[in-house]
Order: structure tokens, then sequence, then C-alpha cells
């Protein structure tokens, strides 16, 4: 993460503040010796240095260089994320749960998690759009044109944060006095032929002036911006092009003149090329460079756990009620990360995790009567519907997210042990829990008083031994464990040929496992 004190904040970092741990405070010039203060070339320096009062000895190991402050800047910053995510994770306690029979209350959550629904706010993504609206300012002060590339892997919130740019920087226009630009919007997927890109800049820059037939729009533009308008009042263009690496051509020439534009004398046009490709840049900009119209790159990351988490929570704070177990959303936001940063299909599955706890509410009332299915009619005998309830079932859950996850990430070895019988999904669950403190391997023997243990939580009555390891067996065959040789079967060496983890994924969307699992 880049620091936010650059080289050119050293005179700022040499009066910065320094606070000891005793709870004093002094300027950061006399923090130090009177021998670095005699190096400095400032005029006070020549009179008598008075000495700064103090209400008692300082030790030196107590104050930190005002450099030191600034170079461990990405640690604050790292420590106010986490102190808004736990701000925003503590809200989830505050509000009452959510109730999806209410298909108001539904239709809202599934609009707030909607890829279409644009927060007012984006967050994790200030530094990126704050390097483009400095970018913009500085063309729309000078009156100058300028091109830019923005690059990133779907999903990362590259178009989004163009739009607020787009806006901040029609604000900042009118409050600073300046002429706020054109704004010329485009996805380049709509166009029916790349070189339509030119005659939609021509008509926004002029609307109301017909082209003779014989010119194209591109030579235009080209004669427009190379000889000086009689107007003064002429405004700057911002052109936004999105998706800009569907203007790619076997002769690439459009993609080079489109850059070409804002490299004419009076050009006033301001380029945004939006693209989903990382290796665009590699490919295009060397030639760009030499036509002397090589863009600023500006790089969107994928997103990381805690930042998926944050703007997760964040769609769901405008809510009155909570609506996902936290557990849930950081298995979402855990899974996505690891997988692509895809902010779009993070949310997908969320709206898909809601769908499953749909499902399984639809489920139980049809093996439940009206009056066992209602509050408060159940208290004579405990049903499967009353401990739902009692369990939060208004609350998607783990297992509806694993589920969700599931079907959206098929893994072949997850497809196989949640197609593989109890008996052998409860050996697989026996094996992680045995491993779980950093053992590698273990007897048959050893796994069986774990199988056993397990069978007794669920009451199911275990196989015997020879059975068992007739099951370890069938499960080496299908690639799951490694079985060793020995003169006895209980004495056989058993190892796991698959992530823990794997295990874990495919059997916590059924309720008894995860909770084995998570007892281990």
């Amino acid at each position: 993460m880049p620091s936010i004190a650059g080289s050119k904040s050293s005179p700022l970092a040499s009066n910065a503040v320094t606070v000891a741990k005793s709870g004093e405070i002094r300027s950061g010039g006399d923090a130090t010796p009177r021998k670095r203060r005699l190096r400095s070339n400032s005029a006070d320096d020549d009179g008598p240095i008075a000495p700064t009062p103090s209400p008692g000895p300082i030790s030196p190991t107590k104050w930190k260089s005002p450099r030191r402050c600034a170079n461990g800047s990405p640690n604050l910053i790292d420590k106010s994320r986490e102190l808004l995510l736990k701000k925003l994770s503590n809200s989830f306690f505050d509000k009452p749960n959510w109730n999806p029979r209410d298909m108001k209350q539904v239709s809202a959550v599934k609009e707030a998690l909607h890829v279409s629904t644009a927060p007012y706010t984006v967050v994790c993504r200030e530094d990126e759009q704050k390097r483009v609206l400095e970018f913009c300012k500085g063309c729309v002060e000078l009156e100058k044109a300028g091109s830019l590339y923005v690059c990133g892997c779907p999903g990362t919130g590259k178009s989004l944060s163009m739009e607020r740019v787009k806006e901040s920087l029609v604000e900042w226009a009118e409050e600073a006095g300046f002429q706020a630009p054109d704004v010329l919007a485009i996805n380049c997927t709509s166009l029916s032929k790349t070189s339509e890109i030119f005659s939609k800049i021509l008509g926004e820059d002029q609307p109301r002036k017909k082209t003779k037939s014989s010119t194209s729009p591109l030579q235009h533009l080209q004669n427009l911006y190379s000889q000086k308008q009689q107007s003064t009042s002429v405004k700057m263009m911002l052109i936004i092009a999105d998706e800009l690496d569907y203007l790619i051509t076997k002769d690439r020439a459009v993609l080079h003149d489109l850059f070409m534009l804002t490299t004419y004398p009076f050009s006033r046009c301001i380029l945004i090329g939006i693209a989903n490709a990382i290796d665009l840049a590699d490919r295009f900009l060397p030639r760009l460079q030499s036509l002397n119209c090589k863009p600023m790159v500006v790089t969107f990351r994928a997103y990381s756990k805690d930042q998926m988490i944050m703007i997760l929570q964040k769609r769901l704070m405008a809510l009155p009620y909570t609506v996902f177990q936290l557990q849930a959303l950081e298995l979402c936001a855990r899974k996505v990360a690891a997988a692509s940063g895809d902010m779009r299909k993070a949310l997908c599955i969320c709206r898909s995790a809601i769908e499953m706890l749909e499902t399984e509410l639809r489920e139980s009332e049809r093996n439940l009567d009206f009056s066992s299915a209602e509050f408060g009619h159940s208290d004579q005998q405990s049903t499967p519907a009353c401990d739902l309830i009692k369990q939060d079932i208004y609350i998607v859950r783990v297992e509806h997210m694993a589920i969700a996850l599931s079907k959206t990430y098929r893994s072949p070895i997850v497809d196989t042990i949640q197609s593989l019988p109890q008996h052998q999904q409860i050996i697989l669950c026996s094996a992680v829990k045995l491993f779980h403190g950093g053992k590698k391997d273990a007897t048959i023997g050893e796994l069986s008083k774990s199988y056993l243990d397990i069978c007794k939580l669920l009451l199911i009555p275990p196989l015997g031994i020879m059975e068992l390891s007739n099951m370890c067996r069938v499960l080496g065959d299908q690639g799951l464990l490694k079985l060793g040789q020995a003169r006895e079967d209980k004495l056989r060496r058993v190892t796991l040929k698959v992530d823990e983890a794997d295990i874990a994924f495919a059997l916590q969307g059924v309720r008894v496992f995860r909770n084995c699992l998570h007892a281990g």
C-alpha cells in the first residue's frame, strides 16, 4: 500500500508533533539534541536556543522520529480500516433479524445486493479515485488535453469509481470557478463498429454542425483540434470509454487514433480508457509512447477479503434489520477473494444464499402442520422447525452460503466429497478432526476412535473395524486418502491426499458436519 507521506512531505514531517507515551507533547524539532539543530540552515540557529520547558525527564527511546511516523503510515491506514470494519460488524448485532417471508423486505435486500445498484460512496477505492480526479483537475486548470488508462480485473470497481470521479470533477469545477467540462461516457460494446466512437465524440463536440460527407468524423476531429478555435469559451470534454479492449482491431488503428486526439495542439479532450485486460497496457503502451501519446496508467487491484466484507456490510448498513450471519459473509469474502476478487460475483453469491434460505423455509413449511409452524404453538414438544427458529432461522447462515458457493465454484474434489455415502463423509470428517492439530497421518485404529465419537454425536450406528478399513480403501481408490502397508488393518497408516479446507467446504453445508468440524 502506498505511503501517505511521499518524497515531497519531508518539510511537513520535520515539523510533526511527537507524542510520548507519558502524555507529553513536543515538536519534532525540539525532540532531537542540540547537535542536530546546529546542522540546519535555519536563521533561528544564529541566536541562542531557548531551552524548552518540560514537566519531567525525557527518555530518547520514548520519541519516534517524524520520518518513522511518515513511513509507518500504512499501518495507520490498516488500523483505521480495521476499526471501521469492527464498527460495521458491531452494527450487525444492533438490529433485529429480518423476515424472509415478507416480500417487501426480500425485495429490498436483493435490490441492495444487486450489481446494478450503485452505492453513493465507493469504499476501498479512495486512492485510485484521488489519482484520477487530480489528473482531471490538472487538465481542466491548464486547459490541456490528456489521456489516462484504467485497468484491472472484472468487478474491481473501475466503472463505478469513474462515475464518482465524473461527478466530483463537475462539482469541483463549479466551486472553483472553472467551466465544467462536457462529459461523454461510451460503452464500447454498444458500438456497431469501432470507428463509430469518433462520430459520438464529434456529435458531442459540435452537435448542431453538419460535417461534409467526404470528410470522416476522425478527419474532422483532427482538423478541429489542429487549429485554434475562434470562440474563447470553449469547454473541455471528458471522454470515458469503458470496455476499451473492444476497440482492438487487427491494425489497432482505432485505438491509436483515439489516444492521438489528445496530442493535437488545440485538443480539449480528457480521455479515460477503461479495460479489464491488465496486459493491454503492455501490448499497446510501447507503440503509444513512440507516438508521443502514452497515457497515465492507474491499476485497480483485486479486492481482499477484508475489503469485500467492508463493502458488503456497507451495502447492508442501510437496511433496518440483520440479514446475514457475519460468519457467512466472511466465508463468501474469503472464497471470492482467493478465487478472483470480483465484487460482482460476491454480490451474486449473497443473493443466491438468500434463495437457499427461502428454499429451506418452503421445505420446512411443507413438512409441518400449520399450527407447528406458527410461533408459540409448540411448547409441549420440540420439533425440527422449532429448533431452527431458536437458531435464528431467518438469518442467512453459513450452510446457505456454502451451498451458494459450491454452485458457483464447482470443484471436482468438492463434488466427489458431496456425492459420497454418509459413512464415508463421516470418515473424512473424522480425519480432518484427527489431523487438526498438525498431525500428518494416523493408524486406522486411531481414525476409528474419532469416527466412533462422531457417530455417537450424530446418533448413527457405527461400522465395524473391517468395514471401516474397506471404506478407507474405497476412499483411497478415489484419491481422497492414502493407505500404507501393515500386517493388520488397524495398524495401516492413513494420510489425507486432499486439502482439509476442501473437505470442510464440501461438508459445511450440512449442519451436523459443520458443528463437528468447528468443535474440533
